[in-house]
């Protein structure tokens, strides 16, 4: 009977969670789509989500470019295919490597900020305040988070990608012997719009997880500063957990049979 029980209360805490959760993402995304905007608001949270994450995803897609680069070369000399180098990296990092390691960064970075400073004002009652002066906590706090980092990450990932190549391209030309003419056309010639453009989709979706996580977990936060570490704790394992599940369901759905 104790495990029937204890099956049972596990149960009804996940379907609490994900009932929580559906109601939360229904209110978020009609605070994003129904006036009024607050648009200062928009532009601070598009400064410090976008601008400010450009130096992480940069230098982490420089170097997981270079070394994908040596990785390959390594692996292709085996079956003297050293030559498909510029090629792997370019689909690797498009696809793959460039959206979900620049949404990995900016959850680990972005999420826990977003948890910690809205847990902050929860359990402050600065979000108690905001309603009793009739502005909607949703409107003023959720959305502007939620829409800059779906537009901020499409923009990232795109600068990851250029980068992310980049570093491919400087190790195989320097470090490889593989001359420049040849690997820049090898790139331009392998890579296809749609390579580019799904990586630029799942960029917004993980854009979208990571605000989602980090206001939904921020909001509900509770017990003073140990609920808001617990917040920015669950925030930015959540966001990763979601961002590389929703990475395996986009790419079946984009690249599958």
């Amino acid at each position: 009977m104790l495990i029937f029980a204890s099956v049972g209360r596990l149960a009804l805490a996940v379907f609490a969670i994900v009932g929580s959760l559906s109601k939360f993402l229904v209110q978020s995304v009609l605070s994003c789509l129904v006036p009024p905007f607050f648009l200062r608001q928009l532009g601070r949270q598009l400064w410090r989500i976008g601008y400010n994450s450009l130096p992480v995803v940069g230098l982490t897609a420089l170097f997981t470019g270079s070394a994908l680069a040596l990785q390959i070369y390594i692996g292709g000399s085996r079956f003297n295919a050293e030559g498909i180098v510029a090629n792997i990296v370019a689909i690797g990092i498009t696809r793959e490597l460039g959206p979900v390691l620049a949404g990995l960064m900016v959850a680990g970075r972005v999420s826990a900020a977003i948890a910690a400073e809205i847990g902050t004002m929860r359990v402050t009652e600065q979000i108690d305040a905001l309603v009793t002066l009739s502005t909607s906590p949703f409107k003023y706090l959720v959305a502007p988070r939620i829409l800059a980092a779906t537009i901020c990450l499409p923009i990232l990932v795109g600068i990851a990608d250029t980068i992310g190549i980049l570093g491919g391209y400087l190790v195989g030309t320097r470090s490889l012997g593989f001359n420049s003419a040849v690997y820049l056309k090898n790139t331009v010639d392998f890579v296809e719009l749609g390579d580019v453009t799904s990586g630029l989709i799942k960029a917004a979706v993980f854009g979208f997880i990571i605000a989602l996580m980090g206001c939904y977990h921020g909001y509900h936060s509770a017990g003073g500063a140990q609920g808001v570490g617990k917040a920015t704790t669950n925030a930015v394992v959540s966001a990763s957990v979601l961002i590389l599940a929703s990475n395996y369901f986009l790419t079946s759905i984009f690249f599958g049979e």
